[in-house]
């Protein structure tokens, strides 16, 4: 396998990896090129993805279905956890990791270990693809993005000129932003975004803007077992499929967009422009759900959890038993989160208006601020023991 002149590339036809097959090609490779479809595209976009990839002169180029393994391998555990990174950003490059998995199979097919990527040395997506086939074996990394800013300060205009000097076209986008798209959501950087400026009318994806929403509010009913969105409006729908629906249902809206700066793996400030109008719905359903049928000490508990495999994921530890260790927790605390949550938005955001559910913890003979079925000496006597600590201390040190 380490003589083999074949490499399997982790494309998505986008300035980066296009850059990577000419680049790789001239240095001896026979590149074959695997894009994971992990739902953000449509077939029109797919199509142009394989004409890409045989454009540029592949060996061979596959696209495999990431549908179903990014709701099981990500959304399940990410809404049980129920917390973006930093608070905020709801991990749109988790599907890093399923896009290393089909690169993997297809260097197994090929009998090689020879595997490329088109990241940067300036963000996250290194550490997550290097670590990621680091945990599954022996493999020789390859990553010429970062090999050419060792003589090239300005790598964008540095690929755009290689590419244009060889005779390919470089999207009108794509010489602005980097975007990445999936069934997650969308995330755009480059140009005026990291510059802390305000983003373009360009820096948009699925998300209408204010002017385009419809007037119409608009309600849907989501419903959970065991803390898993298995229907829409009473209808049993498949999980990359129901996300995708959301997806389509809340980005009219312009639910779910945001522009985050977060401290990264490398240590330097990252500022994107996000858009998830599926799963930000998803979790503000699941959330209340959650809210009203566990206990205070697990809500209390849960989200220093939910932070920990939140960082595990974003930093690239996808594959760090400590990353299951939670999940075996998260899990566990899905037991009773079942049941119908109604959401609605007027438009940029979005609320749980209904809960319905077997399991909310209501008490028979009492409504919180409305009336209770204990009196006045039992209230007294709560408080005064409740605060015991606090109201000594004020006694003794006025």
């Amino acid at each position: 396998m380490n003589q083999s002149k074949d490499i399997v590339l982790a494309f998505s036809g986008g300035l980066d990896t296009s850059f990577c097959v000419p680049y790789l090609k001239e240095r001896g490779w026979n590149v074959h090129t695997v894009f994971a479809d992990t739902g953000g595209v449509d077939a029109e976009e797919r199509a142009y993805i394989e004409q890409r990839a045989a454009e540029l002169g592949v060996a061979s180029h596959v696209t495999v279905d990431g549908g179903p393994a990014i709701w099981e391998g990500f959304v399940k555990p990410f809404v049980w956890a129920g917390e973006g990174y930093q608070g905020q950003y709801p991990l749109l490059v988790s599907d890093r990791y399923l896009i290393v998995d089909a690169a993997l199979k297809r260097a197994a097919e090929l009998g090689t270990n020879a595997i490329a990527h088109g990241c940067t040395g300036m963000g996250n997506d290194q550490v997550r693809f290097d670590l990621a086939v680091k945990a599954s074996g022996d493999y020789r990394i390859v990553a010429p993005i970062r090999e050419i800013q060792k003589e090239h300060t300005q790598t964008r205009a540095y690929e755009q000129a290689y590419l244009e000097e060889r005779g390919f076209g470089v999207r009108a986008k794509q010489k602005s932003y980097t975007i990445n798209e999936n069934l997650l959501g969308l995330t755009m950087s480059g140009g005026e975004i990291d510059t802390w400026s305000a983003p373009g009318e360009g820096a948009r994806g699925w998300c209408a803007p204010r002017a385009e929403w419809p007037v119409e509010p608009l309600r849907v009913t989501v419903g959970f077992r065991n803390g898993e969105a298995v229907s829409l409006d009473g209808q049993l729908v498949a999980g990359a499929a129901l996300l995708a629906k959301l997806n389509a249902l809340f980005a009219p809206y312009g639910v779910g967009r945001g522009v985050y700066t977060g401290d990264t793996v490398i240590g330097l400030k990252g500022r994107i422009v996000f858009e998830a109008p599926g799963l930000v719905s998803l979790l503000a359903a699941h959330r209340a759900l959650e809210e009203a049928v566990l206990t205070k000490q697990q809500n209390r508990f849960k989200p220093e959890i939910a932070r920990k495999w939140v960082e595990l994921v974003y930093e690239g530890f996808y594959h760090d038993p400590l990353k299951a260790d939670l999940e075996a927790f998260l899990h566990s605390s899905q037991a009773t989160v079942n049941g119908e949550v109604m959401l609605e938005t007027r438009g940029g955001r979005v609320d749980a208006v209904a809960v319905k559910s077997p399991h909310i913890l209501n008490a028979k003979g009492a409504t919180y601020a409305q009336s209770a079925d204990w009196g006045v000496e039992e209230a007294e006597g709560f408080i005064k023991l409740f605060g015991m600590s606090s109201t000594l201390w004020a006694e003794i040190n006025r």
